[in-house]
């Protein structure tokens, strides 16, 4: 069983089967470029990461909710001390 619809192409890719030379450059330039822009894009990066992470956070406080509230208290926690610290020592 065939299909004879389209098989979607990443940004980043060339597609397969461009005969003209200058097509085909454009083609690699424009996926060339395409993928330095995901590379070089910092924000949208982290964003998609902060964005993981709260997604793995929440399926882990589904899971176990006792241990997900242990750990904000042992991370507020350490966050206090390390701020008393750097306070501390500033003010030696």
């Amino acid at each position: 069983m065939s299909s004879d619809a389209p098989v979607p192409v990443p940004r980043t890719a060339v597609p397969l089967g461009i005969a003209d030379p200058v097509e085909q450059a454009r083609a690699e330039l424009k996926a060339a470029l395409a993928a330095i822009e995901e590379k070089a894009n910092v924000p949208k990066r982290l964003g998609i990461a902060v964005d993981d992470g709260v997604t793995k956070a929440r399926a882990f406080r589904r899971r176990n909710p006792v241990a997900a509230s242990v750990a904000v208290v042992v991370g507020a926690v350490a966050i206090g001390a390390a701020v008393w610290g750097v306070v501390r020592l500033y003010t030696r």
